[in-house]
């Protein structure tokens, strides 16, 4: 048996409707010297379980089927990667697509460059049809690169779908996602963003989003939005620990301002203009990094988010619902 260079994790909780569309991309590609871990993450709906140990029976050999409780998407991801064999973790959404040369484009990439990050593009679908290429990566280097290199690397999109890991990055460190929290991303990339020895960014948008309603984070559930200081808490605890705080303070300084107050915010103003949270994540900012206005790295910010910067800044509130309400996400 050849060695696995490619683990893809796919965590199901009740996405019956999806999952056969996700794996279907995967095997449309180049899947040799690849393995496909289902992680059914204890939904119950009833179809998702039985619907995994069917696609595994109908590819053995490739595609595993792991059950368990439910412990939320950090959990089963960490199921995945503690279960994976190959040298490289893929984190898919299951109910999200990959393109047919996404595969071979990443093994080549890996074959190339043996970098631990390999990070792409990704390409959002509102489900009707709308693709957009979304630049995800703050870096475009096709080089090797680390943050101390790159900081600004680190106002990438912290997602981990739009990045391959070299697994002994996870294992070496002891980093995981945590459990039944919200912006789990947040609180994990961004810390193997900065251990990682070798960072390198491919043009190419090899991850199809799709947005849907009933996904985590358009729930609507706007008091889930104050877990974004939790999660900056422990980005904060543990670059103080690693006394690596005060050489990335300008840098986090941007990326709560990115996350904090512009991210959170407008997801809390589209549901609730006059929430006590918008006043809570201001202060927040203001308490960690009172200097903010005059951060160097405001620069990087897009157009869009240098001007949800200046109407927060001058509480133009209801201009910004409207904004958002028509225009639909921050970009």
């Amino acid at each position: 048996m050849n060695p696995v260079v490619l683990s893809i994790v796919i965590p199901v909780y009740n996405t019956a409707n999806y999952l056969e569309s996700c794996l279907s991309s995967v095997l449309a590609g180049d899947w040799a010297d690849c393995e496909i871990l289902l992680v059914d993450d204890g939904s119950t709906d009833g179809i998702s379980p039985g619907l995994c140990d069917r696609l595994s029976e109908a590819h053995p050999g490739l595609v595993r089927v792991i059950h368990q409780e439910n412990l939320g998407l950090g959990g089963a991801r960490n199921t995945g990667l503690e279960a994976a064999r190959g040298e490289y973790l893929f984190f898919l959404d299951s109910d999200d697509t990959i393109p047919p040369h996404a595969l071979t484009t990443l093994k080549e990439a890996i074959r190339k460059t043996g970098a631990e990050i390999i990070a792409f593009q990704f390409l959002p679908d509102d489900g009707e049809g709308h693709r957009t290429p979304y630049c995800a990566n703050a870096v475009q280097l096709d080089t090797p690169f680390t943050t101390r290199q790159k900081p600004e690397f680190l106002l990438s999109i912290p997602s981990a779908c739009c990045r391959i890991w070299r697994r002994s990055l996870f294992l070496s460190s002891g980093i995981r996602f945590p459990s039944r929290v919200w912006y789990e991303d947040l609180r994990t990339t961004v810390k193997l963003f900065v251990l990682a020895k070798s960072i390198v960014t491919l043009p190419d948008p090899l991850y199809h989003y799709l947005q849907r309603p009933g996904s985590i984070m358009r729930s609507g559930n706007v008091a889930r939005n104050r877990e974004i200081l939790d999660a900056f808490d422990d980005l904060l605890s543990w670059f103080q620990r690693q006394g690596l705080l005060k050489q990335y303070h300008a840098i986090l300084c941007c990326l709560c301002i990115d996350h904090v107050y512009l991210a959170a915010s407008v997801r809390v103003l589209t549901e609730a203009p006059r929430h006590p949270l918008l006043g809570e994540f201001q202060r927040y900012l203001e308490h960690h990094f009172p200097d903010y206005r005059s951060n160097l790295y405001l620069a990087h910010l897009s157009r869009s988010r240098k001007l949800v910067f200046r109407l927060l800044e001058g509480r133009h509130y209801r201009l910004l619902r409207f904004l958002f309400r028509t225009k639909g996400r921050l970009a």
